[in-house]
């Protein structure tokens, strides 16, 4: 059983999570979902697409387009927020949510995948009885506590994203060498401050290598004990709560710390939500007034003529609604089953996997996910871009630091070379050999962003540059080595020759 209350505060979380997603992505509505930008619909198309797949962010090649797509997602999550029509704004947030990862698989990551899922099960869950605008008017629950197949299969989905991601952590170092974590803050790209200071003390990291792995394969047992439930949840909120507050301290995560504390929230159990409600409570009356400020002109806006209303209302017999109950109580149990099957790929015998002519729903609906947080094995290609320009005059410049004169010397910072943790999965996945066809995108659009800026500073050649640092054990460092991974000239190159 969930309590109705701590699922309400999921659902703020969640909606919240949402808008700062949205905001991050918006800063970069051209370069990462128009045509102009790194990766135009042809090539979507061409090499990332899934004929299953559906999405309405590639309709218009637009950054304009894009930017309305973005404004009517953030007002449903806005809506969703606020409990105003719940179930519908749900939908429509998980809706959008798809249609937007759809419409760039090359920057994603596994929080991604996680958000998805709770929009996609906070369907069919009562997240909107309580804290809502929905909720106005109606009596309150007599009993707070709820029970149904789609709570079972939010429990159940929250402990596959940790099981699945320790058994797919195979290699010796996270289960015999304890290394694992040392090798992760040997990444500058992902290195954060709080990783520096850790990085010193290797047998500490030893230690938290080995604690990371079995709470990620042991902790979800403790939500199917059948005593002293109440205690269980809260350690299981608790310990994951320090886990990612931990990941967000050392490792350049983006999103993914908060939305899995965003996920656990529905698991507080009735005693934590009894203090949380009046508090809640308080607040909301403290807040009621200044709201109450608001009405006039809302008065104003339900007098204008052009203001329609539509009024729906049917009457259904108790046996109906208990059939229908049953109905959507197999329905999302099927659905259950579905994505646990889906999660045997990689971690069980390859004659379990799901067969391929009934994947077909979990690509259209992305129920498909894969828990491979730095497994098996922790990345060891380290390094950092130099994007080097060659101006009209010969001079070289480094566009990943706003034209200063090239230099192979490592930044104090690799992290901070990227705006956000979106151009680092970019980045990351700019560098294998089977993503070779995204490569001169990238190039062509940092020469056309470079020369809008600076007319005056005309380029004639861009070599997307690569140092790579090999990570080894025990502190053992290597020269990097230097890879020019793509290499893009201007039209005022191809016109030298000419002159």
């Amino acid at each position: 059983m969930l309590d109705l209350r701590a699922m309400a505060l999921m659902r703020i979380a969640v909606a919240a999570v949402v808008l700062t997603d949205l905001a991050i992505r918006s800063t970069d509505l051209e370069a990462h979902y128009a045509n102009l930008g790194v990766l135009p619909l042809n090539v979507l198309y061409q090499f990332c697409w899934n004929p299953y797949q559906f999405s309405f962010h590639a309709i218009t090649g637009l950054w304009q387009g894009e930017a309305l797509l973005f404004l009517l997602a953030a007002a449903a999550a806005v809506a969703l927020l606020l409990g105003y029509r719940t179930r519908l704004m749900t939908i429509i947030s998980w809706l959008l949510l798809v249609s937007l990862q759809n419409r760039n698989p090359l920057i994603g990551q596994g929080g991604d995948d996680l958000m998805r899922m709770l929009l996609f099960w906070g369907i069919f869950l009562p997240w909107g009885r309580l804290y809502s605008l929905d909720a106005k008017g109606k009596e309150e629950p007599l009993d707070y506590q709820y029970f149904s197949a789609a709570t079972v299969a939010y429990i159940v989905q929250l402990c596959l994203v940790y099981w699945c991601t320790a058994l797919l952590k195979n290699a010796p170092e996270w289960s015999k060498e304890g290394t694992a974590i040392y090798y992760a803050l040997s990444l500058d790209q992902l290195l954060m401050p709080g990783g520096r200071l850790l990085y010193q003390h290797y047998n500490t990291m030893r230690f938290l290598t080995f604690a990371t792995y079995y709470t990620e394969m042991l902790l979800p047992f403790v939500l199917f004990i059948p005593f002293g439930v109440k205690w269980w949840r809260l350690l299981f909120v608790g310990v994951l709560y320090s886990f990612h507050i931990g990941i967000s301290l050392t490792l350049f995560v983006g999103l993914f710390y908060l939305i899995n504390m965003a996920s656990v929230l529905g698991l507080l159990p009735p005693w934590t939500m009894n203090w949380l409600d009046r508090h809640i409570r308080t607040r909301a009356q403290r807040l009621g007034p200044r709201l109450a400020q608001w009405r006039p002109s809302l008065e104003h806006w339900r007098r204008l003529p052009f203001q329609f209303r539509v009024e729906a209302s049917w009457h259904r017999s108790s046996h109906t609604n208990r059939r229908l109950r049953i109905m959507r109580e197999a329905f999302v149990s099927l659905l259950l089953v579905y994505v646990c099957w889906w999660n045997l790929d990689s971690i069980a015998k390859p004659e379990w996997y799901m067969r391929e002519p009934i994947r077909w729903f979990g690509y259209l609906f992305r129920t498909d996910q894969h828990w491979g947080m730095f497994a098996p094995a922790v990345f060891k290609d380290d390094g950092w871009y130099i994007l080097d320009a060659t101006t009209k005059n010969g001079q070289h410049i480094d566009l990943n630091r706003k034209g200063r004169t090239v230099t192979y010397d490592k930044p104090e910072s690799v992290m901070a070379l990227f705006k956000n943790d979106r151009w680092r999965k970019y980045s990351e996945n700019y560098l294998f050999v089977s993503n070779a066809y995204m490569r001169p995108y990238y190039c062509n659009y940092l020469l056309r962003i470079w020369q809008e800026k600076h007319p005056d500073q005309l380029l004639r050649r861009l070599d997307v540059i690569y140092m790579k640092e090999i990570s080894l054990p025990d502190y053992k460092v290597v020269p990097p080595t230097r890879e020019v991974l793509c290499s893009c000239e201007t039209e005022l190159a191809r016109q030298a020759p000419q002159q």
